[in-house]
């Protein structure tokens, strides 16, 4: 068969004639070749497979740009490059429904303001950060404060307690800021935006050229608090009783849970389910969760680092943030459990008690 003009080759491609000028441009699909005295562009058959790749990626929504990179790719590699832009785009998606449902919730309660309808709330908390038996440092932070909790787990060999510290300091401005609750979302977005920043820098001096940790932290204002979460450390709730986990963990065992390969038993004991699947790096590129959630005396917090929940389990937790004890002897209790498991990791431990200061006055 000989060549085929633009036109032809553009139905048999199911591409349009324009769409095979903008490839021929960018570099992305060159004709074979182009009439000398008519400017034509004529296509070899043997490029129609090249030409329905694109077209195909094209409905994916991939960008030119990654459509010549996988085109140039072998076909195996092309297929692992594939796979790795559509889980960013459902891990994209899943932000941005998370985003929407805020919204929705937000803007369906707007015919009141957070001012007129929440009562006035604070916390009582304690924090503590402990290393684990036979380990020699401790990358795992902890700190809590009238308006901010955060918990964040290091990575070993990536300064990990550099990267673990720095993520919580660029949270503490949100301490004295004024904040409106509808801003709380924003405010923590910008502030984890700082901290990957920072860990940029960290990263500049490292070792290993790298600086890598969870983060967990919850922001108050009224009777609203804000949710930020990347990686495997964790927030609960007890209300009325019941243990909530609020967050979902970004490792690469919880993903094999939610796509049916795992049960939950199975990736309790799973060889790597320590892999993060998410996590601060400084390189810009961090997808943490965020949401908003109301508070109401009684509730009670706990933020950890895996060094508690991965040995303690979720029975044992509630039975003790369920318990009488204040904050503090809460703490302590599970981090006493936490060492009797054995404390294979570093552990770090926040827990607060919403209470009502207008009972107070």
């Amino acid at each position: 068969m000989g060549l085929l003009t633009i036109g032809a080759f553009a139905r048999a491609a199911q591409l349009s004639p324009k769409a095979l000028r903008l490839y021929d441009e960018l570099g992305l699909l060159r004709p074979a070749a182009v009439d000398g005295e008519s400017g034509y562009r004529l296509y070899d058959p043997d490029q129609l497979e090249r030409a329905r790749l694109i077209a195909w990626l094209r409905r994916l929504g991939m960008p030119l740009a990654r459509i010549r990179r996988v085109c140039d790719l072998p076909a195996g590699a092309a297929a692992g490059e594939i796979a790795a832009y559509w889980e960013q785009v459902l891990a994209e998606t899943a932000a941005r429904e998370e985003l929407a449902t805020f919204l929705v919730d937000y803007l369906s309660g707007r015919g009141s303001t957070v001012e007129e309808t929440a009562s006035l709330l604070g916390i009582r908390y304690a924090a503590r950060s402990e290393s684990g038996l036979g380990r020699t440092s401790n990358e795992d932070t902890a700190y809590a404060g009238p308006r901010l909790l955060a918990v964040a787990d290091g990575v070993r060999g990536s300064s990990g307690d550099l990267a673990s510290a720095a993520a919580v300091e660029a949270l503490k401005p949100l301490e004295t800021m004024t904040v409106p609750a509808e801003d709380l979302l924003g405010a923590l977005a910008d502030a984890v935006g700082d901290a990957d920043r920072a860990l940029k820098e960290i990263a500049v001096s490292a070792p290993s050229g790298e600086a890598v940790t969870t983060l967990t932290a919850l922001l108050w204002s009224g009777s609203r608090l804000a949710l930020v979460h990347i990686g495997d450390t964790r927030a609960y709730l007890v209300r009325d009783g019941e243990l909530f986990q609020i967050t979902h963990d970004h490792t690469y065992v919880q993903a094999l849970v939610d796509e049916g390969r795992l049960t939950a038993e199975e990736a309790a004991s799973h060889p790597r389910r320590a892999l993060l699947a998410r996590a601060l790096t400084g390189t810009g590129g961090a997808r943490p969760q965020l949401a908003l959630h109301d508070a109401a005396a009684g509730d009670r917090y706990m933020l950890c680092s895996d060094g508690l929940s991965a040995v303690v389990p979720a029975d044992a937790l509630r039975e003790v943030l369920a318990g009488p004890g204040a904050p503090q002897e809460a703490l302590d209790e599970l981090m006493t459990r936490a060492y009797a498991a054995g404390a294979p990791d570093n552990v770090a431990c926040v827990v607060a008690d919403v209470v009502s200061l207008e009972s107070e006055r």
